[in-house]
Order: structure tokens, then C-alpha cells, then sequence
């Protein structure tokens, strides 16, 4: 498949005065053809940076950013074919939403009827054809999302790069949002890259997930490869909520999912039991988040299960229960360095 956009080696630097900031430590990146690549990461990660040096709005140290297999270093953002929305969306109040849609058409010269025909297309495929004569104040704020995805469609690219466009939106709007922008990916088949710093979306977007920290990636891969099988104990605790559990264990740490720590009596097969003594429990979704400590792994350590409204087991604070993980979803790490390592006798 076409690499629609890649990048090689590259480094972002921000020098003043005595500071010396590493934004992009060497990064190696590639997307294909219609992919929905999320770059996933803590703030200050370089996810933003990185998209932005894509997009030609930042400029790299070093190394190259290639759009449809050509170097685009130094180019502006007009010449690179992308098409960025931002957090902010960034649209003119004082203009209708049509004028904002055709904004960048009108930049390049098109004829009158040629960008306002074009604007009505794009704004038809986001459903926000009943809204041209309106103004940005008069929208809500997922109609405003809309409305910078149509203006960004109109100039036909090669790649949409979206920051964090969902960040402003309430918790209920932002789901609903994030499935219109899924299945809007999908229709049109546009290779894109989501900046985002809530694993949730980027769960629910990715194609692949490249999980970022101090500028450098930790992971690319599948959302559920990077889920079960993180590279390291950053990407083990950073994705999913609650985090995976890491316990010592013989100069090791051996990790766990909080749904894979089950009462023993439900759990069928090898497995490792595990005394928890129970702390507290919340009920969050139909689940209960059990908090406590569990043994016998090691030391006592703190841990999280997570279990689903199908286990009944009775538990209280201040009791201690036999509970297990099936032996096949431990998985291992260097205590030092934090990266995997291969499996270690665990007995019960």
C-alpha cells in the first residue's frame, strides 16, 4: 500500500537562552493509504509538535516529512495537499458558514460558483446544508465542528490532520462526535492523524495508535495489540482505566489487567491465585473497581480489579478473598528499564 505520509528520523529542537527543548527525539512514522493513525500521549509528549511539523506550520531540526512519497521539507502548508482542524476551529464569527467553508477556495482564486458549488457538496456530506446562512455564535459546538471539517474537505487533500478537535465538546456530544467522525473517515477514505490525549478516542479511532512520551513513540500498533501486549510499563499504565496492575516479583514486574484479577471461582484454567485484601469498591458503569492489596505475587502491592455485573461474589472492606489471573495474561518487565521482558515462573 502508498505511504501517505511518513517521516524519517525526525528531531524538532526549541533553543532560548540557556533552554534546550527536545520536541521530537528521531521519530520514525509512516501511514497508509486511508488510515486513521492516532497519535496518543500525555501533554508536552510532542504529539502536537509532530503533527505540526507535518503539516508545515513548524519546520524540523532535522530529518525529513514526506507526503505522497515526496519530501515536502520547507514547503508551506498550501503546497503540502493537507488539511488541518484545530481545537479552537478557528472560524471567522463575522462571516456566515458558508463564507467560512469557502474561505480557502477564495484564497486560491477560484470563480465564485465553482467554490460556493464545492462548499455545498462538502457541507452536505456533514449534514450542515441547513446552516450555510448562519453565523459561527448561532452553532453548537458540534455543528462548529462540522463546519471546520467541510472548510478543511473543500480543498480536496491528501491528508486531514486533526487536533484534538473534540476537546471542547461535552462528554456526551464527544462520543457522538467521535462515531460521526469515524464513519466520515470512512466514506471519504482520506488518510488521516488524530492528536488526542484521551485514550477513549483513541481506542475508538485508530486504525493504529502511536502512544508518545518526552517525543519519542513507545508503541504503534492496533488498538487492542496495544492494549494486551504494551511494549513497555509507560504504555502498560498509560492506556486503559483503570491502569494495568504491575506487581514485583523476583527482580521482575509482573503486569495485569484490573478485568483479568477475578475472584479464583470464576476463573477456569492454569491461573495464579492471589490473596486481595479488599479496601474499598466503587460502582462505576454496572462494574465494581475493587481497591486493595494483593500478596503472594511479592510483596503487598497496591492493585485495582474490575469486575463485570456478571460476577456476583459477595465483597466488603476489610476482607480478604482468594482471588486469580489467568496465567496466560501476566505479562513481564524490567523494573529498570521498564521494557517487556520474556515470561518468568509464576506459582501460586
Amino acid at each position: 500500500m502508498t505511504r501517505v505520509v511518513e517521516v524519517r528520523d525526525l528531531r524538532k529542537t526549541y533553543e532560548g537562552g540557556r533552554r534546550h527543548v527536545e520536541a521530537l527525539r528521531g521519530i520514525d512514522l509512516a501511514t497508509e493509504e486511508g488510515e486513521y493513525l492516532v497519535l496518543l500521549g500525555p501533554s508536552g509528549c510532542g504529539k502536537t509538535t509532530l503533527l505540526r511539523t507535518i503539516a508545515g506550520l513548524e519546520q524540523a531540526t532535522a530529518g525529513d516529512v514526506l507526503i505522497g512519497g515526496h519530501v515536502v521539507n520547507g514547503l508551506p502548508p498550501r503546497a503540502r495537499q493537507v488539511a488541518m482542524v484545530f481545537q479552537s476551529y478557528a472560524l471567522y464569527p463575522h462571516k456566515t458558514v458558508l463564507a467560512n467553508i469557502v474561505f480557502p477556495l477564495k484564497a486560491e482564486r477560484m470563480d465564485r460558483s465553482s467554490r460556493e458549488a464545492k462548499a455545498r457538496w462538502a457541507a452536505g456530506l456533514l449534514g450542515i446544508e441547513h446552516l450555510l446562512d448562519r453565523k459561527p455564535r448561532e452553532l453548537s459546538g458540534g455543528e462548529r465542528q462540522r463546519v471546520a471539517l467541510a472548510r478543511a474537505l473543500v480543498r480536496e487533500p491528501q491528508v486531514f490532520l486533526l487536533d484534538e478537535p473534540l476537546s471542547n465538546l461535552d462528554a456526551k456530544l464527544r462520543a457522538s462526535a467521535r462515531d460521526e467522525l469515524k464513519q466520515f473517515q470512512l466514506r471519504l477514505g482520506i488518510t488521516t492523524v488524530y492528536v488526542t490525549h484521551d485514550q477513549a478516542e483513541a481506542m475508538g479511532l485508530g486504525d493504529r495508535i502511536a502512544v508518545m512520551d518526552a517525543g519519542t513513540i513507545r508503541q504503534l500498533g492496533r488498538p487492542r495489540d496495544v492494549y494486551d501486549d504494551p511494549a513497555d510499563t509507560f504504555v502498560a499504565t498509560f492506556i486503559g482505566s483503570p491502569p494495568m496492575n504491575l506487581v514485583p516479583r523476583d527482580g521482575v514486574l509482573v503486569g495485569f489487567r484490573p478485568e483479568h484479577l477475578l475472584p479464583v471461582d470464576v476463573l477456569p484454567g492454569e491461573q495464579v491465585g492471589i490473596p486481595f485484601a479488599v479496601d474499598r469498591i466503587e460502582y462505576l458503569s454496572g462494574d465494581r473497581h475493587v481497591y486493595g492489596t494483593v500478596s503472594r505475587i511479592g510483596d503487598e502491592t497496591r492493585a485495582i480489579a474490575r469486575l463485570p455485573s456478571t460476577v456476583s461474589t459477595p465483597l466488603a472492606s476489610g476482607e480478604t478473598h482468594e482471588f486469580a489471573v489467568a496465567a496466560e495474561r501476566l505479562r513481564f518487565f524490567d523494573p529498570g528499564t521498564g521494557a517487556r521482558t520474556d515470561p518468568v515462573p509464576v506459582g501460586n
